[in-house]
This record gives structure tokens, C-alpha cells and sequence, in this order.
């Protein structure tokens, strides 16, 4: 449905990126502004406030892990559900060195979205998603240190 990709550098070594980023316990704890209900390595929920503006009310969350090769790949599935929409996210991560570093390249897929969901326009789905992906990589950033 959209689409995302981009790469993203951190100073630490593969190894020490791709066992932070593959932990879906790791990943939840860096997130802003929500409430974690279960968090374990291969999966987590949580409960945040929408992005959307005429959206009330918190969205329910699950991610799990669907793909992992050590040191080299790890896939997700997020799943969130609110009165009335939900929408599935597929993330896939590749870890590679880059001078001692570490280069994330990343995609994502908006694959499905429902009800209410159905309505929004493409372009503020996107330019919602873009936002929670930035807002995301920081967090992400910063607990690396």
C-alpha cells in the first residue's frame, strides 16, 4: 500500500546494533509516550495516544518479531488496533559494517489499513507515518547512546 526505505548510520559496532534492534523488548523501551503491557524479545504491546488528530481515544499495539538472522536481518509485524480501524506495518532491518559502524537499512510497508483508516488520505497516512518513523530512529539513537 505505502511504501517506506531509507538507511540509517550509528557509531557502534554490527554486532552491538543488530542485538539492540532485533530485541522487541529493547525496541518498545525506546518509545515515547506509551504505556508497554508485554514486552519479551520476539514481542511487546503497548498502548499509545493516536498521531491522528481526529482520532480519540489510544491504539492498542502488537509487534512481533517474524525474521531474524543474527547480525544480518530481523523482519516485524505491528499491528494496531483502534474503535473502528486498524492498520499492519511490515518492517524488515539489514545490518551492515560500515567502518567500524553500523549501516541499517530499513523498509517498511503500511500493507494494510481498515475502516476509519480507509478514509484518510494517502498522503497524511504517509506524511503521518514518516513523522512516527523519524520520531522512532531518534529514540532509537539515543538509547544506543
Amino acid at each position: 500500500m505505502i511504501a517506506f526505505a531509507g538507511d540509517r548510520q550509528f557509531p557502534q559496532p554490527v554486532s552491538a546494533v543488530a542485538e539492540a534492534l532485533a530485541d522487541v523488548a529493547w525496541l518498545v523501551a525506546t518509545l515515547p509516550d506509551v504505556q508497554v503491557t508485554t514486552a519479551a524479545p520476539d514481542h511487546a504491546a503497548w498502548r499509545m495516544k493516536p498521531k491522528l488528530a481526529f482520532m480519540a481515544g489510544h491504539l492498542d499495539t502488537t509487534m512481533h518479531r517474524t525474521e531474524h538472522r543474527h547480525g544480518e536481518v530481523v523482519g516485524f509485524r505491528v499491528v494496531t488496533k483502534a474503535v473502528g480501524a486498524t492498520s499492519t506495518v511490515t518492517i524488515r532491518l539489514a545490518f551492515h559494517d560500515a567502518d567500524g559502524g553500523t549501516r541499517v537499512a530499513w523498509t517498511g510497508e503500511l500493507a494494510e489499513v481498515t475502516g476509519l483508516l480507509k478514509m484518510v488520505p494517502k498522503g497524511l497516512l504517509q506524511a503521518t507515518a514518516e513523522k512516527v518513523i523519524g520520531d522512532v530512529w531518534v529514540a532509537v539513537a539515543a538509547r544506543l547512546g
